[in-house]
């Protein structure tokens, strides 16, 4: 494994972090790899949408399409 140093970090953001951390009861420095770890994942997630795309071509639904698909299911519930 290899380690990563963040340099410059404002104060007001390093307190915000070490109590998200402290809230979970972990260490900052186990708070902040679990960060970093969950946004290299999100790449794998851009990757998948953008070759869905590339076959499938541009969808024709609006952002209101979905969200009005999305309250029917829930209402049917």
């Amino acid at each position: 494994m290899t380690h990563l140093q963040i340099r410059d970090v404002p104060d007001d953001v390093r307190v915000v972090l070490a109590e998200r951390a402290r809230e979970r009861g972990q260490s900052l420095n186990m708070y902040l790899r679990e960060v970093v770890v969950r946004e290299a994942s999100f790449a794998a997630n851009r990757v998948l949408i953008d070759d869905v795309v590339a076959r499938r071509g541009r969808s024709s639904f609006t952002a209101e399409d979905v969200l009005a698909a999305r309250d029917a299911g829930r209402d049917r519930r």
